[in-house]
């Protein structure tokens, strides 16, 4: 009786209460009711009661409120559970008799009735599913999970149908609780959704609602509250406003569950029988970090480069405000790679997309998304994620297939104004998106538009790599160029721009430029203007100009241990060892011999030789040995070098020149009068072969 009376006394206050907050209060009360109720009829009633209640559900009411609601019944259905689980059968019960559980089930569900709408029903449904089968406690008899199942599908697309255009609080509800509930969902049921419908529902309560990311508006209001504090640095105070938005924004329940959301997104774009919904999708996500870029650009913290944030940003600020803002902004780059990866999979798959009107269109839609993003992305690496790098790499790939429009795509975003270096961080941040994705497309590019577009907008940062907030931007223009360079059809502009690309490698190392850059670019060089290259025909002696003045360098440099990089190297690439500046200019020679015509390894595997002997220190020394014998060993050489290299090792003096060094007297220098006569072989004996 105690039970009834405490049921009749929360129907009563739920039906005339007036204030939601006291409601709110009441909401525990009604948890512990659904769980100790025996009467079917009694638990019917109070469901229906909490799905139609005026007092809930006439207000101002959002998504918080029907996760409260949703929290209700997924409790009693935990604690329905956790009771019967704890019930000891060797001691006598004076509870009173318990509902069976399938009976329970079915009284709850039975108050979604007509009093409430279809929408409110998934609330009730999905809270007991989660309740029972949640975090795989698997409470149901399987029979029961299906009812539940089908149940809570059907629910959903009869909402669906019935989505009310001015009060869009139904979609977002739907969303939220499938979102929930769908991993629990089997997969007749999944394919039973109508994600025609739903897939727009997604994608605008995510992005675009209030109670999602307010179309990436928040990022803008946060200005008003960054102020400036003493010495000169910028402050956003953690008691501000527009922080508990933030704060309040990421712990809402979509965005706090943003993740699984996507990948529902993912789902649904898979899956959506309209091709032209997945072109959709994409304007609005193109017009959500349009908005995003736009507001960051307007925002004061974007006037600070990242590498000058200690000195510009107060500590309380870089402590927690900045970290909580960049943490929802990854969330948000995060979410959106995710869609992209299923639009592009899409593309690749569907017939309709895949046509010349459609594929390289999107594909350059993707492209413009990662580039108004790239303000988020770039802090992370360009191999922080996998799944970024493949919506890069296969949106490139499409979009190659159709040279003219690349080059349209890259004049679109080519910087603003080629030829110098902006001031404004955003703006090099776009240079350097820029220069990472051009890389890709030199294969496809044409002569004109890669010394027009790509080279003249490396120029600039050539020789920046001393200023740590270009260095980033400074080794991505140097791959960039090199890749121009590596293309055989741009001979000539790489004959054309080459000295002034050599005199700067050899001006920004080491000092500048890590020694695997810098073998890595010279090593680059060789290649392009070794046979077969086109620029061999012309400037034959080049090869041998370039390793003269590397051998010349290298003879007469440090032996001291360069520092390690402490940015721009890649995961694995910064493993390599440290070298001295000696060590790596030998590197860099010793990995250009497999491009070397023949007649020039005659020349330079002696010269190779002695510099190896010029090298002081034990280990550099066993380093560049090691690394020689690879060279000649490992595969480098094609089989007219490699049978060279075994005739120079076994019989003209190579073997002894590796171990044991010339002879005294020997000058290896090759502008020396005995250079021409140099075979490798030792001392009298050589010379006696020569005569």
């Amino acid at each position: 009786m105690a039970t009834e009376r405490s049921l009749g006394a929360l129907l009563r206050s739920l039906q005339s209460s007036s204030d939601l907050q006291d409601v709110f209060t009441l909401l525990p009360t009604a948890t512990s009711l659904l769980s100790v109720l025996g009467n079917p009829l009694n638990i019917t009633l109070l469901a229906s009661r909490l799905l139609a209640a005026p007092a809930i559900w006439e207000d101002s009411v959002d998504l918080l409120t029907c996760r409260k609601i949703l929290s209700v019944f997924n409790t009693a259905a935990i604690a329905i559970v956790q009771s019967e689980a704890s019930d000891d059968p060797r001691i006598p019960s004076t509870k009173p008799r318990k509902i069976e559980r399938e009976d329970w089930v079915k009284a709850v569900v039975n108050g979604a009735d007509e009093k409430s709408p279809r929408w409110r029903h998934t609330i009730l449904i999905g809270g007991i599913l989660l309740g029972f089968e949640g975090q795989n406690r698997q409470a149901l008899p399987w029979h029961v999970r299906r009812k539940l199942e089908r149940a809570l599908v059907t629910a959903a697309q009869l909402a669906l149908e019935e989505l009310d255009p001015r009060n869009e609080l139904d979609g977002r509800c739907v969303t939220m609780v499938l979102n929930y509930c769908f991993e629990l969902l089997s997969d007749s049921e999944k394919n039973r959704l109508d994600y025609d419908r739903w897939l727009p529902v997604m994608v605008n309560s995510t992005y675009a609602s209030p109670e999602g990311l307010e179309g990436g508006y928040f990022l803008g209001t946060v200005d008003k509250d960054v102020v400036e504090a003493p010495g000169k640095q910028f402050q956003w105070s953690a008691q501000s406003d527009t922080f508990a938005r933030i704060s309040a924004i990421s712990s809402s329940p979509l965005v706090s569950a943003l993740g699984p959301l996507s990948r529902l997104m993912a789902h649904a774009i898979e899956n959506v029988k309209d091709p032209g919904l997945v072109a959709q999708t994409l304007d609005h996500i193109t017009d959500f970090v349009r908005t995003l870029m736009v507001q960051w650009r307007l925002n004061k913290l974007s006037e600070v480069d990242r590498a000058e944030e200690a000195e510009f940003l107060d500590p309380e600020s870089l402590k927690t405000t900045i970290p909580s803002l960049w943490r929802l902004l990854r969330n948000c780059l995060y979410s959106i790679v995710i869609v992209l990866r299923a639009v592009l999979g899409r593309v690749i798959n569907d017939h309709v997309l895949a046509a010349h009107r459609s594929a390289p269109f999107l594909s350059m839609q993707a492209l413009h998304i990662l580039r108004n993003l790239y303000f988020i992305s770039s802090r992370m690496g360009q191999n922080a994620s996998s799944q970024h790098m493949f919506v890069t790499l296969a949106a490139v790939d499409i979009l190659a297939h159709y040279p003219d429009l690349a080059e349209n795509f890259l004049r679109s975003i080519k910087p603003s104004e080629l030829g110098q270096i902006p001031d404004h961080p955003i703006e090099r941040c776009l240079d350097l998106f820029f220069l990472n994705t051009s890389e890709l497309f030199t294969p496809v590019l044409s002569p004109p538009c890669s010394e027009e577009l790509i080279i003249a907008a490396a120029v600039p940062y050539l020789p920046a790599g001393g200023n740590n907030h270009l260095l980033e931007i400074f080794e991505a223009a140097h791959s960039a160029v090199l890749a121009v360079f590596a293309i055989p059809e741009n001979a000539a502009i790489a004959a054309k721009h080459l000295p002034f690309y050599i005199d700067n490698l050899f001006a920004v190392f080491p000092d500048n430029l890590s020694a695997r850059q810098f073998r890595l670019a010279f090593k680059t060089v060789i290649q392009v203007t070794a046979p077969p290259s086109p620029i061999a025909n012309t400037q034959r002696l080049l090869p041998s100009i370039l390793l003269e003045v590397l051998y010349d360098r290298a003879l007469h440099a440090s032996d001291q241990l360069l520092p390690q990089p402490s940015q721009g190297e890649g995961p694995d690439l910064g493993k390599s060892p440290p070298v001295s500046e000696q060590a790596a200019l030998t590197l860099a020679l010793i990995d250009s011999l497999c491009f070397l015509r023949v007649e020039d390894l005659e020349e330079w595997l002696p010269l190779t030789g002695h510099l190896l002997h010029a090298i002081t220190g034990p280990g550099m020394h066993k380093l560049c040995v090691e690394r020689f014998w690879e060279a000649l060993s490992s595969g480098e050489m094609d089989v007219e070098r490699a049978h060279y290299c075994v005739t120079w090792w076994s019989t003209l003096g190579g073997r002894e020149l590796i171990l044991y060094g010339a002879e005294p007297g020997e000058n290896p220098e090759p502008d020396d009068a005995q250079g021409a006569y140099m075979s490798g072989a030792i001392g009298g004996v050589a010379r006696e072969s020569k005569l």
